[in-house]
């Protein structure tokens, strides 16, 4: 009967040192990634440099100067910070090119470059294509206060088959789970959704929330979706992502207002 009771108090034991262990990693490894993610303290001095939350499935902020408010059924994805960075100076086109040339040189990957530059006052979005093909990588912002680069939300993170989480980034982490890792190199360009149908998914959805908006004449293409420039008056107002198979529509809504742009 001893003996016996003390096998089970032994197992019991080894079960709760390894639930310890195995906590402690994990909050351990939460802290890294976090950190290599998002740059020290990043995520909370952006949090900080926005007026208002940041609040999930709340409906889109509106583009500058337009009176229209596009509602949640369109924009059921999510949002993002709408307020301006408050205090702060627009990033220059120069010191985004600059900071988005040494963000590249960090990948690594000589088969990326940099295509676009578009300068808001809350960020710089920068567009990256592979050479080989001119197909779009990935979509960048720039912080204009620290000049850190990191990648857009959204689409870009969400859709993206090739770079987003499901294409590299998620190949690395099955790799260190110690899964095989997915062949990004792969990835099929090829998407059911045409340029015109997702330019004209596009137009339907800036004819619903913003009335008088126009889409560009381009739909630049990513691995998985498209993103389009929103036009009023032949002016740049802001952004939007069309998925490139089911041709859902996804503004983006933390830009604001357009300064300049370089190709």
């Amino acid at each position: 009967m001893k003996k016996s009771l003390g096998i089970v108090l032994l197992v019991v034991a080894g079960i709760l040192l390894f639930v310890l262990i195995f906590g402690a990693g994990f909050v351990a490894g939460r802290a890294t990634n976090g950190r290599a993610f998002l740059g020290p303290n990043m995520m909370q001095n952006w949090r900080n440099r926005f007026q208002g939350s940041p609040v999930i499935g709340s409906g889109c902020s509106s583009l500058p100067g337009s009176n229209d408010k596009p509602g949640n059924s369109t924009c059921s994805m999510g949002s993002y910070p709408n307020g301006n960075i408050a205090n702060t100076t627009p990033i220059t086109v120069d010191e985004a090119k600059q900071a988005v040339e040494t963000y590249l040189k960090g990948l690594g990957d000589s088969d990326l470059e940099l295509a676009e530059i578009m300068v808001f006052d809350n960020n710089a979005y920068a567009r990256i294509v592979e050479k080989s093909t001119s197909i779009g990588a990935m979509e960048l912002l720039v912080d204009p206060v620290s000049k850190v680069v990191f990648p857009e939300y959204g689409p870009n993170m969400m859709w993206n088959l090739k770079y987003g989480h499901m294409g590299r980034l998620g190949g690395m982490m099955g790799g260190m789970m110690g899964r095989s890792q997915n062949n990004s190199n792969l990835v099929d360009a090829t998407m059911s959704v045409t340029p015109q149908e997702a330019l004209q998914a596009a137009q339907n959805y800036l004819d619903q929330e913003f009335p008088g908006y126009k889409t560009a004449a381009d739909a630049d293409p990513f691995y998985g979706y498209y993103t389009i420039d929103i036009l009023k008056d032949g002016k740049v107002y802001g952004m939007l992502s069309v998925n490139g198979f089911s041709a859902e529509v996804f503004f983006h809504s933390w830009h604001g207002t357009f300064i300049e742009e370089s190709d």
